[in-house]
Formats: C-alpha cells, sequence, structure tokens
C-alpha cells in the first residue's frame, strides 16, 4: 500500500515506514503531523475518487531537520570590478510514514496540526503590525511634543525682546 501525498507545493509518493524529505515544518522531533492523500493505491485497488480519498489520512513524525546542498551563486560583470558571491542552502524538514489509512478523518476538514500552525501565523502578524502602530503613535506624539516645546521657547525669547 501507498499514498501519493501533498507535502510543501510538491507531491510526494509514501509508504509505511518511509523516511521522507519535505520542505521545512514547524515542529521538534517526535511531533506527528498529518498529510493529506491525493491518491491511494491498495494493491489493485487505486482510490482517486476525492470524495473516497478524503477519508484517508496519512500520519508521520517528524525525524529531524537536515539541509540541502550548498549553492554558490557568482555575479560578476566585465571591465567594472562588480563581483558578488551569494550561497544558499535549503532547510528541510525528515519525516517518518506511521500510518496510511481511514481512521476517522473528516472528508471537508484539513488536518489539525496544518489548521492550528495556520491560524497561529495570522494572529502573530497582527500582534506584530499593533506593535507598529503603537510604536509610530509614541514617536509622532514625541515630535509634536517637541514642536510645541520649540514654539513655547520661541515666544519666551521674543517676548523678552520686546521688554528689553
Amino acid at each position: 500500500m501507498y499514498a501519493i501525498v501533498r507535502c510543501g507545493g510538491r507531491q510526494e509518493k509514501v509508504a509505511l515506514d518511509d523516511v521522507v524529505t519535505i520542505d521545512k515544518l514547524d515542529g521538534a522531533a517526535g511531533d506527528s503531523i498529518t498529510l493529506p492523500a491525493l491518491l491511494v493505491v491498495d494493491g489493485d485497488r487505486v482510490i482517486s475518487d476525492p470524495a473516497e480519498v478524503g477519508r484517508y489520512q496519512v500520519t508521520a513524525d517528524i525525524v529531524g531537520d537536515a539541509a540541502g546542498p550548498k549553492i554558490n551563486m557568482i555575479h560578476y560583470r566585465n571591465k567594472t570590478g562588480y563581483r558578488r558571491r551569494l550561497g544558499h542552502r535549503q532547510r528541510y524538514t525528515q519525516v517518518r510514514i506511521t500510518g496510511i489509512g481511514t481512521e476517522g478523518k473528516p472528508s471537508t476538514k484539513p488536518s489539525t496540526a496544518a489548521s492550528a500552525k495556520q491560524s497561529a501565523k495570522p494572529q502573530g502578524q497582527a500582534g506584530a503590525q499593533s506593535t507598529a502602530t503603537t510604536k509610530t503613535a509614541t514617536t509622532k506624539t514625541a515630535a509634536t511634543k517637541t514642536a510645541a516645546t520649540k514654539t513655547a521657547t520661541t515666544k519666551a525669547a521674543a517676548t523678552k525682546a520686546e521688554e528689553d
């Protein structure tokens, strides 16, 4: 029995006890995740109907993090002295497939682990936006106070000059 699952914008063929390298996921080693099945092959039976495949779930445990090969990039423009050297190393997560089955997964809902991660991200972004708004409001009020102080000082100096 094997399945085709979607993970990280790609599709992977997985079977029981396979260790698969996928795009970086949040989570520690030992955490369990659920991947959506797109196709399930059980012996001679191929299940590709979305309604029926929706009942299947593929569970996996995170084994650990991995890194891809180092990619070196060099930018060079002739006769100008322009040289740039860049490097990149893609991060991956290795997962071990622990089960492929129909244990009570609702066909309309995405996996609970994925939905929890998605719901956590917008809250963090909203918190960052409110902090940025507070900082700009504080900066604006400080600038206004500084301008008011300068105006009051200028008026006091003008009054003294008139008296003399």
